[in-house]
Parts: C-alpha cells; structure tokens; sequence
C-alpha cells in the first residue's frame, strides 16, 4: 500500500521497485526472516537501493498502518542521468559548474545546500546511492522548492561520477582543510565541479586523492570547521565571484 510518499507491506515494496518507482530508501524491520522478505533483500541489492535495518518502533513510527517490516520512502524528485546531464550543459555552451555530495546525510544540510545551489546557478548535484540523505518531506521544506528546479543525480559511486566529469574536461575541486590553498588561490572560472564532504567525516581520503584540486576556507576562530552546508555556500559564491 501507498501513503503519500511511502509505501508499506513486502508485497508492496517488491511491486513498487518493479515498475520502476523512484525509491529513495527502504527501512527493512531488524531480523525478519521469510521467503517474501529474501525476495526484497535481493532486489534491494540488484538495484542498489539505500536500505536500513531498524528496530520495528522505528518502522511503527514511519506508519500507523500494517508494513509486515518494510517502509519504503518514494522520492518526490525523478533522478537525472549523469553522462545525459553532463551532455547537455557542455551543448548549452555554457561553464558548468556541478557540486558533489560525498556521504551527506541530514537531510537539513542537504535542503540548505540545494537551495543555494539553485541561487547559485549549479547545473546539476550528484549524489550517491548509499549513505546520502534521503530527498524527503524535510529536504523539500529546507529547500525551499529547490530540489525541483535543480538537476540531481544518484551514481552508485561518486569515484565513477569524477571519471566522468574529468573525462569531459571538467575538474575537480575537493573541499578539505589537507590542503595550503584556500578558495582564493584556485580558479573556479573554468568548468569544475566540487566536492563537500560528509558532516563528521569530510571527504573519503580515496576521493580526495583523484581531485585536481583541492581547497580550504581560511577560519581565524578557535572551532575547526563551519557547518557543511554554509561552507558550500561560500565555496559556490567564490565560484560566482570569479564568474562575473
């Protein structure tokens, strides 16, 4: 069965990831077991489906109604394909500028963050399959509508996004402390895309290695780091700023 943007029972589920529904995230109950409930583990894993396995309270909470231990959160946004995307904006003539996402998980940094991607004229987010924050309720909210009007896609790994991008002369720009250059001494004016980093970990040292650049924020307070979401904020307006 469906409500609104989530879809509740095994058979349910199963259905929905069949004709293609955009599933955002499934949230399977902790320890079920069954024919029914294998079917769904497998597809899950063919189609590279973000999945949680939560205590049953945590499902109770998602919904009042019978789930037999599966959720699954429709996303409200249909996903765009990377290489098409990429495509286009190199055929609209155009510098893209492009942002990826590396592990970000709330949902309310996500929001913020595409809604100044949007301001910023972004063409386009690329996001991960596993571990990104889900495109729900909150997202939208935060967003202010923006997850509507800018173009996101999820790749099943980021490392495989950058190929791409780099391939079609776009560079890559990881923003991280590891490095003596701030958003001032690299050039943005170029077609480039760039990469935040996940709230507690920052960027996966496996990624920073394949960045053609890499960028900090000079910081002259006692804390270490800013909020994810503002400094893609300043990242994004040093990019219009060199743009002008």
């Amino acid at each position: 069965m469906q409500n609104n943007t989530k879809i509740f029972g095994l058979r349910s589920v199963i259905e929905a990831i069949n004709s293609n529904k955009t599933i955002d995230k499934v949230f399977l109950q902790k320890g079920l077991r069954g024919e029914l409930f294998n079917e769904l583990e497998s597809l899950i894993r063919r189609q590279s489906i973000n999945v949680s396995y939560v205590p049953v309270e945590k499902l109770n909470r998602l919904t009042d109604k019978n789930h037999q231990g599966a959720v699954a959160q429709i996303s409200p946004i249909e996903f765009y394909d990377l290489e098409d995307l990429v495509t286009s904006v190199i055929e609209s003539g155009k510098t893209p500028l492009f942002l990826l996402l590396d592990q970000i998980s709330d949902v309310r940094n996500f929001g913020a963050i595409i809604r100044t991607a949007e301001c910023t004229g972004v063409d386009g987010i690329i996001i991960q399959k596993k571990g990104a924050a889900p495109i729900n309720g909150d997202t939208v909210k935060t967003s202010a509508g923006a997850v509507f009007i800018v173009p996101i896609c999820k790749v099943d790994h980021i490392k495989d996004a950058m190929f791409h991008l780099q391939a079609s002369g776009i560079k890559v720009i990881a923003a991280t402390e590891k490095t003596e250059d701030t958003i001032y001494d690299v050039s943005f004016a170029e077609p480039c895309a760039i990469i935040m980093g996940s709230e507690g970990k920052g960027i996966s040292p496996s990624i920073i290695k394949l960045a053609d650049n890499r960028a900090k924020l000079p910081l002259y307070g006692e804390i270490g780091s800013l909020n994810v979401s503002v400094a893609c904020g300043a990242f994004l307006y040093e990019a219009v700023r060199q743009r002008l």
